[in-house]
């Protein structure tokens, strides 16, 4: 009995931690923040909507997934690992678990995009996400995102939450 239970919760595992990730796709609001407004009132909004579009990849399509990776982020502002590699055109599912206590976000894109980003943030730490590049976790939450991998490089990926990734929160994934 034990064993079935396992089995059918392990099989049940990929579409709760993709359901429990941050999948609004609401890319024009960003915790009550309109995006439109922000733009009228002065922010450079020029890599918010662009971000999840650009050499880092795009969402992928949980049909085509080919590998799950598990990714832990805690209050020591790390990823474990923080280094990954993957295969160009690689469809992959990121199972993330927030091990800690504080608030802590996975986020994907080229390190000028996660900067400017976290700037963003700083200036507006009230801003809440909702890109399909992103998840963000209390602590102690599993969620999940899936990404396919359009080109070999190098996508980073980092906490933008104030302070998280100046204090070291970030890692780098091997596109061969």
């Amino acid at each position: 009995m034990r064993k079935t239970f396992a089995i059918l919760l392990f099989g049940a595992l990929p579409a709760l931690a993709y359901g429990a990730g941050n999948h609004s796709g609401g890319h024009d609001m960003h915790g009550g923040h309109d995006m439109g407004q922000m733009k009228r009132d002065g922010h450079d909004m020029s890599g918010m909507s662009q971000m999840h579009n650009t050499g880092a990849g795009r969402p992928g399509d949980p049909a085509k997934v080919s590998r799950t990776i598990e990714v832990t982020m805690d209050d020591n502002m790390r990823f474990t690992p923080n280094r990954i590699e993957v295969k160009a055109g690689e469809t992959v599912r990121f199972f993330v678990r927030n091990t800690g206590k504080l608030q802590h976000e996975f986020v994907l894109g080229s390190m000028a995009e996660l900067k400017e980003h976290a700037a963003m943030m700083r200036a507006m730490p009230d801003m809440k996400h909702a890109e399909p590049n992103m998840v963000t976790l209390a602590g102690g939450k599993l969620g999940g995102l899936v990404w396919q991998f359009d080109q070999a490089g190098t996508v980073d990926f980092a906490c933008l939450l104030p302070g998280h990734l100046e204090a070291g929160m970030a890692g780098k994934i091997k596109v061969e």
